[in-house]
């Protein structure tokens, strides 16, 4: 990827509309950005193991074990309309 980067194309397929001025402005930002990230691909990370993230985190989830929830009975209880064991709901879509 270059250091180049067309902010007025990019704009379009955003249907923004920049100002001269800002144009200008994010060319410059955005042409740091990306010198920045030429420089990056020349640090040496041939002894670094790739990772998903920064945090050496496992799964911090709880245990996945069976518990008791509501009957059928329970759980349509509240329905404000029910029909073979099942919720009746407003249609939203026509």
């Amino acid at each position: 990827m270059s250091a180049e980067f067309n902010v007025r194309h990019t704009a379009h397929l955003a249907r923004l509309e920049l100002s001269e001025s800002e144009a200008r402005r994010f060319q410059s930002q955005l042409s740091q950005i990306l010198g920045y990230v030429e420089k990056l691909k020349e640090v040496d990370v041939s002894g670094v193991e790739p990772t998903a993230h920064t945090a050496d985190f496992m799964n911090v989830f709880r245990a996945d074990e069976p518990r008791d929830w509501f009957t059928t009975e329970e759980a349509l209880s509240n329905a404000p309309r029910q029909a073979n064991h099942l919720i009746i709901v407003p249609k939203v879509i026509e």
